[in-house]
């Protein structure tokens, strides 16, 4: 990702991706100009031809994300003609995909710090949680227990994302996700 000096102009895409980069490799604490400018090797007249300081650029991360967790929300919408079981089945790949491995797990460690971030990680959950409770509803279970359910798949997506170590991935697929689902649609 490093660019040498003065050789291309960068965007504000470039900007996310090096933050999101840090973020993923390092933690947010590690989100300083200088580490940035290092990877992307530039200096920092860069950066504020695009941002007005740090915490506009940190703003730009937290909104960038909650776009990508949007897509992630339309596409799951778009499965309500899908049955239930293949929908859930669907929507766990969805949330457990490759850039959550990383990044989600990221993304919520620095939620725990950052009200931005935090308002911004809790909006998605509820929009996920959603969709994953309609999904046990119109399965055939009643409103208390379609919550409850949709309450534990959540958790233990949120579950697998910190126990994997980030070589290997606590789900690795379709299949894994088959029988999870298999297993919460029992009665």
């Amino acid at each position: 990702m490093a660019r040498a000096r003065g050789a291309v102009q960068l965007t504000v895409d470039d900007w996310l991706q090096a933050g999101y980069t840090v973020l993923a490799e390092e933690g947010f604490r590690a989100l300083k100009l200088d580490e940035i400018c290092r990877r992307l090797g530039v200096t920092k007249g860069s950066f504020y031809h695009h941002f007005s300081d740090i915490a506009a650029f940190k703003d730009a991360l937290v909104a960038a994300w909650g776009g990508w967790r949007d897509q992630d929300h339309r596409r799951m919408d778009a499965l309500a003609g899908v049955s239930p079981r293949e929908r859930l089945i669907e929507m766990m790949g969805l949330l457990a995909g490759s850039r959550q491995w990383t990044l989600e797990r990221a993304m919520r460690e620095w939620a725990r710090s950052d009200p931005r971030a935090a308002a911004n990680v809790r909006a998605a959950d509820r929009r996920a949680r959603r969709a994953v409770r309609r999904a046990f509803l119109d399965h055939g279970f009643d409103p208390e227990t379609a919550t409850r359910r949709a309450e534990w798949m959540f958790a233990m997506g949120i579950g697998a994302l910190h126990l994997s170590d980030g070589t290997r991935r606590a789900s690795t697929g379709t299949a894994e996700h088959a029988e999870l689902v298999d297993f919460l649609l029992r009665r």
